[in-house]
């Protein structure tokens, strides 16, 4: 990864992640809904890397995240991931490998 200058948002797209550390993109269609599911997110830190995505609270209510928002999922009472926008949604999820092998 080259050192960031600080102008730019967090980004972990098309770049390598150091070997002891893991992650997937998942992407959220322009008008999807992704149920959440807290083992996919455990130990994570999420960087939605376009687009916009709202989170759906277990007591209905919502958070909204924008591009280069870094987000921590680990123990939030969430629902869905939600995407009512006309772009997709992008999110990297980075993790230490380690960190899978405890779930």
């Amino acid at each position: 990864m080259s050192p960031a200058t600080g102008d730019e948002p967090l980004s972990f797209r098309g770049r390598p992640l150091p070997r002891r550390f893991d992650g997937h993109t998942i992407v959220v269609a322009p008008g999807g809904v992704r149920p959440f599911d807290a083992a996919e997110w455990h130990d994570a830190l999420v960087v939605v890397e376009s687009g916009q995505v709202q989170l759906e609270t277990l007591a209905g209510g919502w958070w909204t995240f924008l591009a280069g928002d870094v987000v921590w999922f680990e123990g939030l009472p969430l629902r869905a991931l939600h995407n009512p926008w006309e772009e997709p949604a992008v999110l990297v999820a980075v993790y230490r490998r380690c960190s899978r092998c405890r779930s």
